[in-house]
């Protein structure tokens, strides 16, 4: 199944030079292209652009790889065109396992072991690693500078 691409393109910025056009992929579809079309559109309907901040009057377009959503704002109108891309390559994709049978693990008998017939006790299983660590996790709470007479 082709993998596709929501993408969005945006004004940033205030003022005539300060604005800039911006780009960025919302999500991914996997399946057909009428089925990342719909998943689009649900998402520009919803769609809340950086500008402007104070929207009078919403309208979307139906474009033949998309859809434009132009939002007319107190002083003048701003537009965002979203775009379905089927996505060719991923220079940041995890690279494929090949299927490899299970290696059987014997462990070797131990003289001072259980005698035979009876079961050797299995190893623990790993611990759940839990959440990852959040942004701030190597931020101390208080500056090792606080407190220093020396800084003055």
């Amino acid at each position: 199944m082709p993998r596709w691409g929501l993408v969005v393109e945006q004004n940033l910025g205030y003022g005539r030079q300060g604005r800039m056009w911006s780009v960025g992929v919302m999500d991914h579809v996997e399946g057909t292209r009428e089925e990342a079309l719909a998943a689009l559109r649900i998402r520009a309907e919803r769609f809340e652009p950086v500008h402007p901040a104070n929207p009078k009057r919403r309208m979307l377009y139906r474009e033949a790889d998309g859809f434009l959503l132009v939002v007319d704002g107190v002083w003048q109108p701003f537009h965002c065109r979203f775009t379905v891309a089927e996505q060719l390559y991923d220079s940041d994709a995890p690279e494929p396992v090949a299927a490899q049978p299970p290696v059987p693990v014997t462990a070797p008998e131990d003289p001072d072991g259980p005698a035979r017939g009876t079961k050797a006790a299995s190893p623990a299983p790993e611990p759940d690693p839990g959440p990852p660590p959040a942004w701030d996790a190597e931020v101390p709470e208080v500056p090792s500078w606080l407190g220093r007479d020396d800084l003055a």
